[in-house]
């Protein structure tokens, strides 16, 4: 039987700070090779409204195989529709049989944020407490809650264009965690004084610049995930010690990388090693409390795949969900 998991199902087996350390699991076997992780492929619409990426992918301890397969609408900024739709479809690595079909989106949001938090506890300074989001919506709920399960925070500052926007959020979330989360009316408001930096937006073009960080700052930049768009500025790259999820993502698909590396800002040895490679003690992290760090994050299959491997677990333990028959039979055919 195939295991078919919703929105708040997700939500509710996945709490942030589990989900943290299993995508810290999922990294660090990539960075043993005991995962398989190729490059995700896309499809655009021809208007470029959107696409369909396609994410397979194998862990191999707990084995998990499958894909997540994903529509990008950005155009669904503002209306009641997450910009990320989809889902993550699991597979038994013996035989190939569908195991279990779970909505991506909220898998999405929490994972994405999971492996910032990862990266803050492995890179922030450990006094580091004030925060700025760069964004206001669903990756901005969920690294606020990463970012509080990985610092002691104490105040948050969030920007995003729109104002009513910024204004719910900070509402909202400081009733959530009982934290001051104030609105401010920059980006650069929000960025100069602050320890953690998240830019978490669909912008195009930089939204935070170099001059406006302060030494010592950590930076997660997730918001980007083509070679064509940035969220930082070639200042803001080229002063950080940059840390990557995966290396070859970033040098086929990260626009904040790509760019500086373009103009001749930085070269390639400007990647200072994985999360993965950090997580294994292999590459060297924060040396002082001035340095400038970044983790540059494009989102992993092997991240979604241990966050569902474990949602659907944890779903057959509690009896949550909604069972389906998918399975090929050759006997239903004779």
């Amino acid at each position: 039987m195939t295991l078919i998991l919703t929105q708040s199902e997700v939500r509710a087996l996945l709490p942030m700070d589990v989900c943290m350390d299993l995508v810290a699991q999922g990294l660090a076997a990539l960075a043993r090779d005991e995962a398989v992780n190729p490059l995700r492929s896309a499809v655009w619409l021809p208007d470029r409204s959107g696409l369909l990426g396609l994410m397979p992918g194998f862990v191999s301890d707990p084995a998990a195989l499958g894909v997540k397969v994903v529509g990008v609408f950005p155009a669904n900024h503002g209306t009641p529709l997450d910009s990320h739709q989809g889902f993550v479809a699991l597979f038994d690595s013996t035989t190939g049989a569908p195991t279990a079909i779970v909505e991506g989106s909220e898998i999405t949001a929490i994972r994405t944020a999971a492996a910032s938090g990862v990266a803050t506890r492995l890179l922030a300074r450990t006094d580091a407490n004030e925060l700025a989001l760069i964004g206001s919506g669903v990756q901005a709920r969920t690294h606020l809650a990463a970012m509080i399960q990985a610092r002691s925070i104490s105040r948050v500052r969030v920007f995003s264009p729109k104002e009513a926007n910024r204004m719910a959020f900070a509402e909202r979330e400081a009733d959530r965690y009982g934290l001051p989360v104030e609105a401010v009316d920059s980006a650069r408001a929000a960025v100069e004084g602050a320890d953690i930096v998240c830019t978490v937006t669909s912008a195009r073009r930089p939204v935070v610049m170099g001059e406006w960080l302060a030494p010592g700052t950590h930076i997660n930049a997730a918001g980007s995930s083509i070679s064509a768009t940035r969220e930082l500025d070639t200042e803001a790259v080229k002063r950080s010690r940059l840390f990557v999820d995966r290396r070859e993502s970033t040098h086929n698909e990260a626009g904040d990388y790509l760019m500086p590396l373009a103009e001749g800002a930085i070269d390639a040895d400007h990647i200072l090693g994985e999360i993965g490679e950090l997580l294994l003690g292999e590459v060297e992290g924060r040396r002082s409390d001035r340095e400038v760090t970044l983790f540059k994050s494009l989102g992993l299959a092997v991240e979604d795949l241990v966050s569902t491997d474990h949602v659907v677990r944890q779903a057959r333990e509690q009896g949550i969900g909604t069972d389906v028959d998918l399975t090929g039979r050759k006997d239903l055919l004779e």
